[in-house]
């Protein structure tokens, strides 16, 4: 899914997404999307949820939506007063507890693993010609594109069974205040909404019916409503776009936020890294964290050695690490590799190197598959 990014607000896909979307907490406190696809399939009965009928902040922001829209029938008035409170997505939202270690081999073990291979094979069969249609239109490779749309919803299987509608009001309204940045957030949550109420008047469907993550992110890519209406291609041609649905606007959707985030063709995610003890400055190169910032020449005096092709790679670098459990409590040793601007523009759609790394391992197992 899109999801937020340190900067201005999140691409939540996406998905959404942003979401972002981007670092919330899961089962064994992992970054997304791992828990939302563990949660999407345990929304909130309506029973345990309270309506914003009479939330006064929610009224005023519904009445100043269709003053803004031109909605002179109410339409922002009528559907969040229809809106319910679901505290699961609050507590979904809440931030790990701190000193939570993070586990890249567990993390990697929810995402390439048989079932999801076996699917992404039969969705790369069906749908070949238009991942080569949106290759050569966008740039992005299939295979990323294939691992995206795997690690976000198991190709179309799992898209969530929250109401978009009460998980975005519920995140504008009532977004847990213990998070860190949930000032920011609030208003992030806020303009998603206004964006998903007016992508569902558009669509001349009824808000309440559409469902989504407990983010709000929405279909096969996870789009979040606002890169809906940015980045969402009608590719099938039926003159409309349908991320619900069709597999085909999914696929051109997902390579056109790629490439307007920073794709370039032909360029490696990322490479091997080995360390000079000798030379090593670890936190110089982990400050600017997944940015990469580095040239070849300078990553390498901080310690930070490459070999072969790498060598020869003329953009900067980012030191990306990988933590592999607590040490202390058996956990392995952490994983690094040197991750390029393709890598972090992965990591637009999902501002997390774990995500980032899962997506171009399932991918790639996926195409390698379709390959033999």
């Amino acid at each position: 899914m899109n999801r937020p990014t340190p900067s201005a607000l999140p691409l939540l896909s996406n998905c959404t997404t942003l979401a972002a979307a981007a670092l919330l907490v899961t089962a064994l406190w992992l970054p997304n999307p791992a828990q939302a696809q563990a949660s999407k399939q345990r929304p909130d009965s309506a029973a345990a949820a309270s309506s914003y009928a009479r939330h006064e902040a929610a009224q005023r922001f519904a009445a100043e939506l269709d003053l803004r829209q031109g909605w002179s029938d109410g339409w922002a008035s009528l559907w969040l007063a229809r809106a319910e409170r679901l505290p699961q997505v609050i507590r979904l939202m809440a931030p790990a507890p701190p000193g939570t270690s993070k586990n890249w081999a567990a993390y990697r073990a929810r995402f390439v693993e048989p079932r999801r291979l076996q699917a992404g094979l039969r969705f790369w069969q069906q749908h070949a010609a238009t991942l080569q249609r949106a290759e050569e239109a966008y740039g992005v490779p299939a295979w990323l594109v294939v691992g995206i749309i795997g690690v976000e919803t198991l190709y179309g299987q799992h898209t969530g069974q929250f109401r978009v509608l009460d998980a975005l009001t519920t995140l504008a309204f009532d977004f847990p205040a213990e998070h860190p940045r949930a000032a920011q957030r609030t208003e992030f949550f806020r303009a998603e909404l206004a964006a998903f109420l007016a992508l569902a008047r558009a669509q001349g469907g009824r808000p309440q019916d559409w469902r989504g993550s407990y983010a709000g992110a929405m279909g096969l890519p996870q789009f979040m409503p606002s890169n809906w209406e940015r980045f969402g291609v009608d590719f099938d041609g039926d003159g409309r776009v349908d991320l619900l649905n069709s597999p085909s606007d999914a696929i051109g959707s997902v390579a056109r936020y790629l490439q307007a985030y920073g794709w370039q063709p032909g360029m490696p995610t990322h490479y091997p890294v080995r360390f000079d003890t000798a030379t090593l400055d670890l936190e110089a190169l982990l400050a600017p964290d997944i940015l990469p910032t580095f040239s070849v020449a300078s990553f390498e005096a901080k310690g930070a050695m490459l070999d072969g092709v790498a060598l020869q790679h003329t953009g900067p670098l980012a030191l990306v690490e990988l933590e592999n459990g607590d040490p202390a409590q058996g956990g392995a040793p952490r994983t690094y590799v040197a991750g390029t601007e393709n890598f972090y523009a992965i990591t637009r759609y999902n501002w997390s190197s774990y995500y980032a790394m899962a997506v171009i391992e399932l991918g790639q197992a996926v195409e390698a598959l379709w390959r033999r």
